[in-house]
């Protein structure tokens, strides 16, 4: 075989020496507190600052998975009383022996029995050392690392779940199985050239091109979830506009869910740009509130329109107010420019009151979507969010088989790979030597192992791993 293959992880593997901890829970007051510590010192120091109730007994010579109850003592001197659990590598979050201290939650004690344990032979752990140490030993690839902080930071049902899905790993399985498809034909080829004595490259390309067109429809599919996966992960980009006095801000403080925009009959009242993170049904909205949108001599007034329409241009979506009790002025013809190649929800408001504009009007005239809501009564925003989830996830969210690519770092490995892969099909079809098949193969083959971390720098995973918080 001519491709030698070198693993970055175990490299690093081989040194971890040292036993890292730190503070696994928020520092503020709180009912409980924990220190966490890992790596081949944790049941020696753990021994050295631990008095258990029962006389005599040392954790070191205890069986993973125990809770024992105790005392955290420095010297003579008594620290807490305290839970300590004892955990076996490799049955454990870093696949390292690690025990976890649960004590008072308050911030000084907590701070101490830290500061005792790094006395006794442990140093601070660096930002996501813990996940990037179960990432080195195996435990979790890169992409179920990553998901971890997606986790924490998820925020929303839809998100968590994207995140809880690949942390299980979903993303992992999909990507292992198409690198061992790759891999075999890369190993054909290598032998068949190396030994053509004994392996026949003959119809050979007939037999690769169907494998490789499969292979290339699974990449398709998964880049095609990468835009689903930045709204769940990341939210819509959600800008409102409209004329003066369309019912922009009572839109928005009806989905926010209280008064974060002052509301007048004054045309103008909204000047600034107000931005808010909402969640509707699941699915969320970056929802930005602009200034009505008209020609105008005030120049805080001017400058706030300028700005509604830059944001509505960087936008995802776009919720156009429309007054359905005034007909369509010079006002709304300044924003039907800014809908163009958007996707855009036109939302006819004031149903409650006698209408002039009616959304059969509306519908002749625009090819979006119109609903007739009112943003003073509440009514019409069930038929929003279910529009919303019909305009961006075709109607429904499934993680029972569905894999969403959320992180734009996996997005363009993946987008490599598939690059690779169309250069290998090309090649088949032009009748190219095998060689450059397994070119573009190997390329397609290391862009894969880029999202789970078996083709990566020291440095990427080192970032990777900074963005993390203490403790995790």
């Amino acid at each position: 075989m001519r491709f030698p293959f070198v693993s970055v992880k175990k490299e690093e593997n081989n040194m971890i020496k040292d036993t890292i901890a730190a503070i696994a829970t928020a520092m503020s007051s709180s009912g409980i507190g924990i220190v966490r510590m890992s790596g081949p010192d944790s049941f020696e120091i753990i021994d050295k600052i631990f008095n258990p109730k029962k006389v005599g007994k040392k954790l070191s010579n205890e069986k993973g998975y125990s809770l024992h109850y105790g005392f955290i003592k420095d010297g003579e001197d008594l620290i807490d009383e305290v839970l300590v659990l004892a955990m076996r590598g490799p049955h454990s979050y870093t696949a390292e022996d690690t025990i976890e201290i649960d004590c008072h939650g308050g911030v000084y004690v907590v701070k101490k029995i830290l500061e005792t344990v790094i006395k006794y032979g442990a140093r601070v752990a660096d930002p996501g050392e813990f996940t990037k140490r179960a990432f080195l030993n195996g435990r979790i690839d890169l992409s179920q690392a990553e998901a971890v902080i997606d986790v924490i930071n998820a925020k929303n049902e839809m998100a968590l779940k994207s995140s809880l899905s690949q942390l299980k790993g979903s993303v992992h399985t999909k990507i292992v199985s198409l690198r061992e498809d790759i891999l075999y034909e890369i190993a054909f080829i290598e032998s068949a050239l190396d030994d053509p004595e004994h392996i026949s490259l003959d119809e050979y390309p007939d037999t690769l091109l169907p494998k490789v067109q499969k292979i290339n429809q699974d990449l398709k599919k998964l880049l095609a979830s990468c835009d689903n996966g930045k709204f769940l992960k990341e939210g819509i980009q959600t800008v409102i506009v409209g004329k003066p006095n369309a019912g922009k801000s009572s839109l928005m403080n009806v989905l926010v869910g209280e008064e974060r925009a002052i509301v007048t009959d004054i045309a103008g009242t909204t000047r600034d740009i107000i931005e808010e993170h909402i969640s509707l049904n699941g699915v969320s909205l970056n929802i930005i509130d602009t200034a009505g949108i008209r020609n105008t001599d005030d120049i805080v007034e001017n400058i706030g329109v300028s700005k509604a329409k830059d944001y509505a241009e960087k936008a995802d979506l776009i919720l156009y107010v429309v007054d359905g009790t005034k007909e369509m002025d010079e006002a709304d013809e300044e924003i039907w420019p800014i809908l163009e190649n958007k996707k855009v929800i036109i939302l006819l408001n004031k149903s409650d009151l006698d209408n002039i504009l009616t959304k059969e009007q509306l519908e002749e005239k625009f090819e979006f979507p119109v609903i007739s809501i009112s943003a003073k009564e509440e009514t019409g925003i069930t038929i929003l969010e279910d529009t919303l989830k019909e305009m961006f996830f075709q109607g429904e969210l499934s993680f029972n088989d569905e894999i969403y690519i959320t992180n734009m770092r996996h997005k363009e490995a993946i987008k490599n790979a598939y690059d690779s892969m169309q250069l290998v099909e090309g090649s088949i079809l032009d009748g190219m030597p095998e060689d450059f098949f397994s070119i573009d193969l190997m390329n397609a083959y290391k862009a894969l192992g880029i999202v789970i971390g078996e083709e990566i720098e020291d440095d990427l995973a080192n970032e990777i791993f900074s963005k993390f918080c203490m403790g995790k």
